[in-house]
């Protein structure tokens, strides 16, 4: 029996789709936003492949985890391999979009160690080359200042066509 708490249901709520919103964000929810998603994500980067595995780390309902996994595979972030024909049986592996997704785990996963942690950090990730125990730190990749949001602007990019992505008073409208 698994020992993770399950999440209340506020009953059924529908999200509205943000398949045609010209947001780089609201594309990153389309994909990953239902909130079992990155979970799943973070237990394949552990080395978790197989459904019955997934389903007692996260103690998730079996037709949800069967919900996020196809849904994984058909946005090309897990790929589905079988390694067993009767009964039909699959590992789950990331493909190199779903490896991607690894500094968004990773702020995810400090974000959470700081605020959210009162013990302590629940994982220590530790860099392979020096040995030592690790934080990802986002760095400008032209001057390698630290970037905290602040010191920064934002301008309509060639994504966004008819300016309706950042608030008029951001892009001078």
């Amino acid at each position: 029996m698994s020992s993770v708490k399950q999440p209340t249901t506020l009953g059924p709520m529908r999200r509205k789709s943000f398949e045609d919103m010209p947001c780089s964000i609201a594309q990153f929810l389309e994909v990953a936003g239902e909130w079992w998603t990155m979970l799943v994500v973070r237990d394949a980067f552990f080395g978790v492949t197989r459904f019955d595995d997934f389903q007692s780390r996260l103690g998730i309902s079996r037709n949800v985890l069967t919900q996020r996994l196809e849904h994984l595979v058909e946005q090309g972030v897990l790929a589905r391999e079988a390694y067993q024909d009767n009964p039909p049986r699959y590992d789950y592996r990331l493909t190199p979009k779903g490896r991607a997704l690894w500094p968004v785990l990773t702020a995810m996963r400090q974000w959470g160690d700081v605020w959210a942690a009162p013990d302590g950090p629940p994982v220590v990730v530790t860099h392979a080359t020096c040995g030592q125990a690790t934080t990802a730190v986002m760095v400008c990749d032209h001057c390698g200042e630290a970037l905290d949001g602040s010191g920064l602007t934002v301008s309509p990019g060639p994504g966004d066509p008819d300016g309706t992505v950042l608030p008029p008073r951001l892009h001078g409208a």
